[in-house]
């Protein structure tokens, strides 16, 4: 449970906290948040009356208990904000809009395999313009972009058909800065999916899940009570460069058996065209039951996330070879849930997860490291902005 400090000094933080729990609980009254956050209601009230006058909030009158008149409840505005989400592939771009209810408002795609950092660029500028255009400037959160992991690996990142090739060398925040008109923050896919799926699917219900990235390569990121696993260099959870297969098939890597040279989109395709479906499906049946088993005894989760890129038949065929798993530190009496499930996010997870970088910076203090700081300025920003217009 995120909770706030009754310091001054963390104003931001706790604006933030109340946010993120008016988005998740709302309609909820000021009493209940601030059970929910471990504030004063006279802090929650404050931080309340604030976001009600910028717009990011909106109260209704309460339900009537009994005697006497109702608190009003609160709940988010959702076009208080917006947010732009891009996710560049090795097979093309997609890039949407969502509000900050993260309903999928607009989206536009380009298919183009291998594309430059050039080209890539070229074509996010154009996306995003097109599609914030109709929006008030003044309510754009921000963009957010997910793309390959994992990053800063001279072996791995850039490397390969699963990845961009090519863009090695590209400092890719400061090109998506200086493509876009307004604050961009960058995240590897499987973790930008695994924010989507905190924030808008499974994370609802169940704070620490895995969750396993099925793209043109293979990744995932573990979630822990409500925050997302970084690592010592953000790259925690990287699953496909796993060498699963004893002397199996070489991996650009340079390693043999890698996880995803079996189960990834890239080795669906590339092995259906000598095997069939079925054929695959056989042939990596004990590799993923493997690689499950791997995740629960290395993480612990909850449950495993499934879920990417890929169709949404052929995610209901591999969640079936699930059906009998061997024994794991996930095999224990009382489960409430299956071992692994599917996404409830999909097939939006990624574009919701970038675009929620934005947002999350603003409504979540677990939006992500390295990046506290942007939120609660941009939050700032955005509230002086309006302030400037009221004043005019």
């Amino acid at each position: 449970m995120l909770k706030g400090t009754n310091q001054e000094l963390a104003r931001p933080h706790n604006r933030r906290i109340v946010l993120e729990a008016i988005r998740r609980h709302g309609p909820i009254s000021r009493t209940d948040v601030a059970r929910h956050v471990g504030l004063t209601i006279q802090t929650v009230s404050t931080i309340t009356t604030e976001l009600l006058g910028r717009g990011f909030i909106m109260s209704r009158p309460g339900v009537p208990k009994g005697r006497g008149f109702p608190a009003p409840s609160l709940e988010v505005n959702p076009d208080g904000g917006f947010a732009c989400g891009v996710h560049v592939t090795p097979r093309g771009i997609e890039a949407g809009t969502i509000n900050l209810s993260g309903d999928v408002l607009d989206r536009r795609s380009h298919d183009a395999r291998q594309m430059s950092a050039d080209e890539a660029f070229a074509v996010i500028t154009a996306m995003v313009a097109d599609l914030t255009r109709d929006l008030p400037d003044e309510r754009i959160v921000g963009v957010g972009m997910a793309m390959p992991g994992p990053f800063d690996i001279e072996s791995m990142s850039f490397v390969g058909p699963t990845t961009l090739e090519g863009w090695r060398g590209v400092d890719v925040q400061q090109r998506l800065r200086a493509a876009v008109a307004h604050p961009a923050f960058v995240e590897w896919d499987s973790a930008a999916a695994a924010q989507g799926e905190l924030l808008y699917g499974i994370g609802e219900k169940v704070p620490s899940f895995y969750y396993l990235y099925l793209g043109v390569g293979l990744g995932g990121c573990a979630v822990y009570k409500g925050r997302l696993v970084r690592g010592a260099w953000g790259n925690a959870g990287e699953v496909g460069h796993i060498p699963l297969v004893p002397g199996g098939d070489p991996c650009p890597c340079g390693n043999r058996g890698c996880l995803e040279r079996y189960l990834s989109l890239e080795a669906y395709e590339r092995r259906k065209a000598v095997v069939g479906e079925d054929g695959w499906l056989r042939e990596v049946a004990p590799v993923f039951r493997a690689a499950i088993v791997t995740i629960e005894n290395l993480f612990d989760p909850e449950v495993i996330v499934l879920g990417g890129l890929a169709p949404p038949p052929l995610r209901d065929r591999l969640l079936a070879l699930t059906a009998d798993l061997p024994n794991s530190l996930a095999a224990r009496n009382g489960r409430s849930n299956p071992r692994v499930v599917l996404s409830d996010c999909d097939p939006d997870a990624v574009l919701r997860g970038a675009a929620s970088l934005a947002v999350s910076r603003v409504f979540s203090p677990a939006g992500g490291a390295g990046h506290e700081g942007l939120g609660a300025d941009h939050l700032d920003m955005l509230t002086r902005g309006q302030e400037k217009e009221s004043v005019s």
